[in-house]
C-alpha cells in the first residue's frame, strides 16, 4: 500500500459507510485522520479502530451545514495536526425519495445543503491553508444521479450533479496554487442508504430496488477498489489530475502516464453503451 506517513486527512462523514471506510484505510497508510461527522458516538469508534491498529485520529463531533461549526473543526485539525494536507468529502444523506410533486420541498432543500452547501464549507474552510503551503488535495464523493438521470431522486441527483460542476470550477481556480480538486465515484456500497431505498419500496422505482437488493446480497463495489482511487487522487502521482470526476470503473489508471483531453473525466464525458467512454480506443 502506498504511504501518506506524515500527511494529515480530514474526511467528512466520517463515522460510517464510506468515509468512515476511507478514514480506516488512509490511517492504515500513515495518514493522521480527523474524523468529522455529526455522530460523535459513532467518531469515537472510528477513532478507537484506527488507534487500535496504531494510527492516529482526532474526532471532530461537526455538523457540516454550519459553516462556524467547520471553522472550529478545521482549526481544532491545525492545532492538534498542524493543518489539513488532504481533504475527503464523504458528509451526504439521500433525501426524500419518490416524485417530485409528493416530496417536501424543505426535505429536498436540506440535501442540496448537506450534500453540496456542506462540501462548500469544508473547501472554503481548509483552502486558505492549502493555498498558502501551495499543496493540497481534495476528494469529493459524487454519486448516482450525477453521470445520468435518476428518476425519484431529484434532490440526491440534484446535489451530486451540481457537486461535479462546483468540484471542475474550483479546480480551476486553485491550479496555480497547485492545490488539485476531483470528484470519485465509489459505485454503489452498502450503507443505510441502501435501506432507505428498500423501505421506500415503490417510491424508488422497481430499478432501485433491484439494485439496492443486489447490493445488499453482495456488498456492492470493492472497498480495495474504492481506497485505490482514493489514495491514487491523495497521493503525490495525481498532482497533473484535477478538475476531475473518475469512477473506480473508469480505466483512471492510464492517467499516471498519458495526457488527457481537458473533456476526459468531467460533468461533460461522452456516454457509449451505457458506460462512460473516457479514451479512444
Amino acid at each position: 500500500m502506498e504511504t501518506l506517513k506524515d500527511k494529515n486527512v480530514l474526511v467528512t462523514g466520517a463515522g460510517r459507510g464510506i468515509g468512515k471506510r476511507l478514514a480506516l484505510g488512509l490511517a492504515a497508510a500513515g495518514a493522521k485522520i480527523g474524523l468529522l461527522a455529526r455522530s460523535k458516538a459513532e467518531l469515537d469508534l472510528a477513532k478507537l479502530e484506527i488507534e487500535h491498529s496504531g494510527g492516529a485520529a482526532l474526532v471532530l463531533s461537526c455538523d457540516v451545514r454550519d459553516f462556524n461549526d467547520v471553522a472550529r473543526a478545521v482549526e481544532r485539525m491545525r492545532q492538534q495536526f498542524g493543518g489539513t494536507h488532504k481533504l475527503i468529502c464523504a458528509a451526504g444523506i439521500q433525501g426524500p425519495i419518490g416524485p417530485l410533486a409528493e416530496l417536501k420541498p424543505k426535505a429536498w432543500a436540506d440535501t442540496i445543503e448537506t450534500n453540496l452547501i456542506g462540501v462548500m464549507h469544508v473547501c472554503h474552510a481548509v483552502l486558505p491553508e492549502m493555498t498558502a503551503r501551495r499543496s493540497g488535495k481534495i476528494i469529493a464523493m459524487a454519486g448516482g444521479g450525477s453521470a445520468y438521470p435518476r428518476p425519484n431522486f431529484t434532490a440526491y441527483a440534484a446535489a451530486k450533479t451540481g457537486l461535479i460542476r462546483f468540484m471542475e470550477t474550483l479546480a480551476h481556480e486553485v491550479r496555480d496554487a497547485n492545490v488539485q480538486v476531483n470528484c470519485m465515484g465509489p459505485g454503489g456500497v452498502y450503507t443505510h442508504m441502501t435501506d432507505e431505498i428498500l423501505q421506500a419500496g415503490a417510491r424508488a422505482g422497481q430499478r432501485e430496488i433491484e439494485e439496492a437488493e443486489r447490493i445488499r446480497r453482495t456488498g456492492g463495489s470493492p472497498f480495495e477498489e474504492q481506497l485505490e482511487l482514493a489514495t491514487f487522487l491523495a497521493s503525490d502521482r495525481s498532482n497533473h489530475v484535477s478538475g476531475k470526476f473518475l469512477h473506480i470503473g473508469d480505466r483512471w489508471k492510464r492517467l499516471e502516464r498519458m495526457n488527457m483531453n481537458p473533456e476526459v473525466f468531467t460533468l461533460r464525458r461522452v456516454l457509449k453503451a451505457g458506460r462512460a467512454e473516457s479514451w479512444p480506443e
